[in-house]
């Protein structure tokens, strides 16, 4: 293989000259070795008249430098070399007898079902492993897990003929107060012909994401289109409960970008309850009025959402006892479904599946839990400012008479108890003992404001994030990590 080296240069027109423009290595080298010879000859014959020349070629280089410096060429100007190599690329067969000595593993990810057994399970996943399913049978361990709730996210490994080198199943966190921060990892090892099977906590990890959507039918439509978990959803309906209500004053074009953690176990995200991730910030723009949040806490606050003009954006009220319904008969006259006849509905009314959630609209006392005649299952609770709430028709109640309870907490359940022609919530706002609109009342509300002291750090807490929204905002419609 040759060097070739470009020099710059005229191109000389000889019969049988080479063109100096381009030397090869060889007639470069013997060209420097007669330059080295003529000048050897030349100092052996002129000792004295060559230090003198080479003092003055010094003097002269010092002071010549300055004046050719400015006309060097641009880095663009300088002549550009290529040098190629050829590379021996081992043969076919070398490369296939490399590959067999490593063992591939094929990796699949699935969730539980109810109707799941052993063999199922594997069978589903690609893998066909009668020692596996046997041991999945009768090991307590694994049988427990595996045979529980419905969900559970599951990753198989495999080799190529189906044989299973091990098995990890992530489930929310068997203890109850660790349910937040942790979850339960069963990991099944291959160990030759035996398996071996070990259960433990970890700890989750927060992830940053970012997201954004548009309405069109509804808030967890859109969500669930932009790859939103529900539970993300639910807090921003909370977030902003006191500002639209959500039941009937969304319109279609309506958006919302969102700053929210989601929790990973090893790496997989999850959606499980307490475990499932909170909002950091969102904006919401509805009918052309944007809202705005964002979670703030310090030493001198409770943890808590706040607009960014450091009002709370928790009031006293929330705008409703459930997350998302149907709004089904208003504070108004009506016309009776039961009596027959025309009377003031001192109410509102929520239609809602059997079982949906019933939460408190703020803090209280339980004052009555149980049945009342027309009510059935119903729950009273009483209010600062000598206000009272109702909870009517519940399938179920989860509260008792005499306990504290906290906005938010869940009270019972939607039902059709006492009289009712469908499931649905009956709920009433009363003040002094009077009915007042509870959509009037939460909205008018006291709100807590952020204390000074925490103002300045709010301040810069709000301008990053703001730069974290307006990235949201600009994915459009879906998720995208924050970093």
């Amino acid at each position: 293989m040759a060097f070739v080296i470009q020099l710059p240069g005229p191109v000389p027109s000889g019969k049988n000259q080479r063109p100096r423009a381009f030397l090869s290595v060889t007639d470069w080298k013997f060209e420097l070795k007669q330059g080295f010879a003529k000048a050897e000859a030349f100092a052996a014959r002129h000792p004295r008249a060559l230090t003198g020349t080479v003092v003055g070629l010094l003097s002269g280089f010092a002071v010549t430098a300055f004046g050719i410096a400015p006309l060097a060429p641009n880095a663009e100007d300088l002549p550009r070399y290529t040098i190629s190599e050829p590379l021996a690329l081992p043969g076919l067969d070398e490369q296939l007898s490399d590959l067999a000595v490593h063992t591939l593993s094929l990796v699949r990810n699935d969730q539980t079902r109810s109707s799941d057994t052993a063999d199922t399970l594997l069978q589903r996943m690609g893998a066909f492993d009668p020692a596996a399913a046997l041991f999945l049978r009768n090991d307590p361990i694994a049988r427990r897990v595996l045979q529980g709730r419905a969900g559970k996210l599951v990753q198989l490994s495999a080799d190529p003929s189906g044989k299973v080198q091990g098995l990890v199943v992530r489930f929310p966190a068997e203890l109850s107060e660790q349910q937040a921060t942790h979850f339960s990892r069963l990991s099944i090892a291959r160990n030759g012909n035996s398996f071996s099977a070990k259960l433990e906590a970890a700890p989750l990890t927060p992830q940053v994401l970012l997201g954004s959507g548009q309405i069109k039918t509804s808030l967890f439509a859109a969500t669930d289109e932009a790859g939103i978990p529900d539970a993300i959803a639910s807090q921003m309906a909370d977030m902003f409960s006191g500002d639209i209500d959500f039941h009937r004053e969304l319109r279609k074009g309506d958006r919302f970008s969102v700053v929210f953690e989601s929790m990973t176990a090893d790496g997989e995200p999850i959606n499980w309850g307490q475990a499932a991730g909170r909002v950091v910030a969102a904006e919401f723009v509805n009918n052309g009025r944007s809202h705005a949040a964002v979670w703030y806490k310090d030493a001198s606050t409770k943890g808590g959402y706040y607009g960014f003009d450091g009002q709370s954006k928790r009031r006293a009220f929330l705008a409703s006892p459930m997350e998302f319904s149907r709004v089904t008969s208003g504070f108004a006259m009506r016309f009776h479904p039961v009596l027959q006849k025309w009377r003031a509905h001192l109410g509102v009314d929520y239609g809602a599946p059997t079982g949906t959630p019933v939460r408190s609209v703020g803090d209280g006392l339980v004052e009555f839990a149980g049945w009342q005649n027309g009510f059935g299952n119903v729950v009273y609770i009483r209010h600062a400012g000598e206000r009272q709430t109702v909870y009517a028709h519940l399938s179920r109640i989860d509260v008792k008479k005499g306990q504290r309870i906290d906005q938010g907490q869940r009270v019972g359940a939607v039902g059709a108890t006492g009289w009712a022609t469908g499931p649905h919530l009956h709920f009433e706002f009363r003040v002094k003992g009077q009915h007042q609109d509870p959509r009037v009342i939460a909205r008018a509300s006291e709100a807590v404001v952020l204390p000074a002291s925490a103002k300045a750090q709010f301040k810069q807490t709000v301008a990053s994030i703001k730069s974290q929204l307006a990235v949201a905002e600009s994915i459009g419609v879906g998720v995208s990590g924050a970093d």
